[in-house]
């Protein structure tokens, strides 16, 4: 870990043995978590991760490096792991301003995971403020972070019986073209969400748009899924309802696919044709 000042970047002693533990011993502030792609050299939505760090309002305290000076140190901090990749968070201190570097060697998700698939738990927690990424959430759900392990690969945030998204990922239900509304008649949904609508090809994404931190992936991934031709539905997916698939995605992960939650199978208890085909697209996607 370091603190930057200008294009000057100071160690910071520590014994943490993790990002999490280390930002817990740091001062409370705005925070972005990413990795690079092709040997170190690129950041995938860079610019959207850095406009988390620096929002635009007069009682954030004037940081202490600029964006340039920012991209100097990852460039400098991901060439010492080249050509193997990175991954970073930088946070923002709410009381000085102070920008903080956190980088460790990053390796991809073994491919067992996205041909498998994964098993998540939920927990009865939601961010207090939905939009802001703040470190404080860290400390605040320690706890249910020590969950993940073993055969437990994300925790799951829900309110009411409701999923919003994961503790460290966004997440996303797959559901049949026909879906019964809340007032208990069928409706066909495609596109944005509104119904009557025959764009699509049977594949719905239901994903929350309130209550949730909009991750990066997340907007292409929406996207991309427009593109394949699936409607999108804005809303919380609930927890009894009969899934057809489910996926998680976040700038480190891409696209993690779901097979279990809370020991139920989702679906078919394996991954699924429109996650598969949604990876697909998101591969080619980063690629370009």
């Amino acid at each position: 870990a370091f603190r930057l000042s200008s294009q000057r970047l100071t160690p910071i002693e520590s014994d943490s043995v993790s990002p999490d533990e280390l930002t817990r011993q740091l001062p409370r502030g705005l925070y972005t978590t990413f990795s690079t792609n092709h040997g170190g050299t690129r950041v995938l939505g860079l610019s959207a991760h850095l406009d988390r760090l620096y929002p635009l309002t007069e009682s954030t305290p004037k940081p202490s490096a600029s964006r340039v000076d920012l991209r100097w140190a990852l460039a400098q901090l991901a060439e010492s792991n080249a050509p193997g990749e990175s991954r970073f968070r930088v946070i923002h201190s709410d009381s000085d301003g102070t920008v903080y570097v956190i980088v460790q060697k990053f390796t991809p998700p073994a491919k067992e995971i996205y041909e498998r698939g994964v098993h998540a738990v939920t927990a009865d927690l939601v961010r207090h403020d939905a939009r802001r990424k703040d470190t404080g959430f860290i400390a605040a759900s320690q706890s249910q972070r020590a969950q993940v392990g073993g055969d437990v690969y994300e925790v799951l945030l829900t309110k009411n019986g409701r999923i919003y998204e994961g503790m460290t990922s966004n997440f996303y239900a797959i559901v049949p073209s026909v879906i019964a509304s809340p007032k208990g008649e069928a409706i066909s949904v495609s596109g944005r969400g509104l119904p009557r609508s025959t764009r699509n090809d049977g594949g719905i994404l239901v994903t929350a748009r309130t209550g949730i931190l909009l991750g990066v992936t997340r907007r292409a991934v929406l996207r991309l899924a427009r593109g394949e031709g699936m409607g999108i539905i804005y809303r919380a997916p609930r927890l009894d309802e009969a899934f057809a698939e489910a996926f998680i995605t976040s700038s480190s992960r891409g696209i993690g696919p779901i097979v279990k939650i809370d020991g139920r199978a989702v679906g078919e208890g394996r991954v699924g044709a429109w996650t598969k085909r949604l990876s697909l697209a998101y591969a080619a996607y980063v690629e370009e």
